[in-house]
């Protein structure tokens, strides 16, 4: 009996080493959007001479559909961004006009902050857009993670020349994010912290993104509130509800 507990033991540990990057990277990717989700969110842009605030709400189904409204300030309120598998359009109700982003937009600023298009409406998914690595495990603020390279697959719809994940082992949380062009030079870097409950999971909170050629500018996206496996269906995807969604 003691040497079949043994070899239990021996086995189940040998079954969670065994897991692929892959794998790592799919339970990330559910954890954090469930079957459908919905959150409020605060972005605060930093630069060294002023700061500048953006409340929104967000609403997704899946890796192919998303919304985002603009909820302040009030210059920009009602401002709505919308996708559908690979296509985004944007809402701008002070003109009355949609406007269809194409591809070439994707790594643009996102509203004058330092995250890009892509980053807000996940056009690329971390785990079919790209193959993924182990690299040698880590260690951050006490943490043990993995450390996983992705590489995009061809004619994925990728910004990315390569992007690195640190992933806490425990959790599952990712805590780091290194971006990187097509060179291999290093784009930004995206820190995630403030762990804590929300909608029934334990989640970061707060992303800040921070560009490696200006290290000293910054955003920051805070998370209010998050609700998961909420049951939206495609059709509130749509291009009439993304100009009256509130």
């Amino acid at each position: 009996m003691r040497i079949i507990t043994v070899l239990v033991i021996i086995l189940i540990g040998f079954k969670v080493d065994a897991q692929t990057a892959r794998e790592i990277m799919q339970r990330v990717d559910d954890k954090v959007r469930g079957t459908s989700n919905r959150s409020e969110m605060k972005m605060t842009i930093v630069r060294p001479d002023w700061k500048r605030e953006v409340t929104m709400k967000g609403w997704s189904l899946g890796t192919e559909y998303s919304l985002i409204l603009i909820t302040g300030p009030a210059r920009d309120k009602g401002q709505a961004f919308l996708k559908r598998d690979n296509e985004m359009w944007n809402w701008q109700p002070s003109i009355d006009r949609v406007v269809k982003l194409p591809p070439s937009m994707m790594l643009q600023s996102w509203m004058g902050s330092d995250f890009t298009n892509d980053d807000l409406v996940k056009e690329s998914s971390v785990v079919n857009d790209y193959t993924h690595s182990l690299d040698q495990d880590s260690v951050i603020e006490g943490k043990k993670v993995y450390k996983i390279v992705l590489t995009p697959k061809p004619d994925a719809p990728v910004v990315w020349g390569k992007v690195v994940c640190f992933i806490e082992k425990e959790d599952y949380n990712q805590l780091l994010v290194k971006y990187y062009d097509e060179d291999n030079y290093l784009v930004s870097t995206m820190i995630l912290s403030d762990i804590r409950e929300m909608g029934g999971r334990t989640l970061p909170t707060r992303m800040e993104m921070i560009p490696a050629d200006n290290p000293k500018q910054k955003t920051v996206i805070e998370y209010i509130n998050q609700e998961f496996n909420i049951g939206l269906k495609e059709d509130f995807f749509s291009m009439q509800n993304m100009k009256r969604v509130r």
